[in-house]
């Protein structure tokens, strides 16, 4: 299987921060979302950015790429089985066995591989969430999209080979693990660890969701109806005049469901502004004009 470099398909250093590589994560989702991008080949750069953010979003992930990636393998070199070691390259240890089916669709080989736990882990399976294991259960941990959890979709998901069609509850939480009984791969249950996949638009705080919408100087100084996204589609929020970075402005119900009766979360909307960079003639003379109109006031 070829080598696949997570750091250049996110346009970050190797050394990059969390920080750093979840804002290239979330500008390249953007730009190549499906539902956006008119590009060409946009669903599979979608998929890889997609991919190379699972894989460097969580540490344990990341230490294990980079050891692999220290082997001096470039883009398109062959990686033979062996480079992987037991459980993972240079020995790593996983505990999971990381299902397709994630933010996207289902992941590349060579992540499957490289993030594969060898059958039975270290002294047996485990669950987490309440489940408990058996001996003969097998566990792996499921990366479902945001969407399909406010809704309680059915998703497909793979593991060891073999495809499932997974309903998922509205409103389950990361760590909780649904079975699949006698579907493990040694006669006993699938359990089934539930983790929220990445998201190009939103974070997630409890139930409650967080967008951060970006907005011009107009917008903010002035007010406006901007059209934000939310997991349940596109709604019209009024921007106040006079609003400051950093405001959050709040949505009620459009977080995730709350279970056995429980209220839904809210979406915040976190108010980001940005100036827009002058390209025309007229535009940098309009900024000379703000600047002029405001020149008294503005540093005091």
């Amino acid at each position: 299987m070829q080598f696949k470099d997570y750091y250049s398909v996110l346009g970050v250093e190797p050394n990059a921060g969390e920080a750093e590589i979840k804002s290239a994560y979330r500008r390249l989702a953007r730009k190549y979302h499906p539902d956006v991008s008119k590009e060409a080949g946009a669903e599979d750069k979608f998929k890889a950015v997609n991919e190379a953010y699972e894989a460097l979003r969580d540490p344990a992930r990341r230490k294990a790429y980079d050891q692999l990636r220290a082997g001096g393998y470039r883009p398109g070199d062959e990686v033979p089985p062996a480079g992987f070691g037991p459980g993972g390259p240079a020995g790593f240890d996983f505990e999971d066995v990381f299902a397709g089916g994630g933010a996207g669709g289902g992941f590349s080989d060579f992540f499957e591989s490289l993030f594969r736990r060898q059958a039975g882990g270290n002294g047996g399976p485990r669950a987490r969430g309440g489940a408990a294991a058996g001996a003969g259960d097998t566990r792996a941990r499921v990366a479902v999209s945001l969407e399909t959890v406010y809704r309680g979709d059915s998703v497909r998901i793979s593991v060891d080979g073999r495809s499932f069609d997974v309903r998922v509850p509205p409103g389950v939480r990361p760590g909780q693990v649904i079975r699949l009984a006698r579907q493990g791969s040694r006669g006993g249950d699938l359990l089934l660890e539930i983790e929220y996949a990445a998201h190009p638009d939103f974070e997630v705080d409890g139930r409650n969701i967080i967008h951060v919408l970006q907005l011009a100087p107009w917008e903010a100084a002035l007010g406006a109806s901007v059209s934000v996204p939310t997991l349940g589609g596109r709604v019209e929020l009024k921007i106040p005049q006079g609003s400051e970075a950093g405001r959050k402005l709040r949505l009620r119900g459009r977080g995730l469901p709350g279970a056995a009766g429980a209220p839904a979360g809210d979406q915040l909307v976190e108010l980001e502004i940005q100036a827009p960079a002058p390209g025309k003639k007229a535009q940098r003379e309009a900024y000379e004009r703000l600047r002029d109109a405001f020149a008294d006031e503005w540093r005091r």
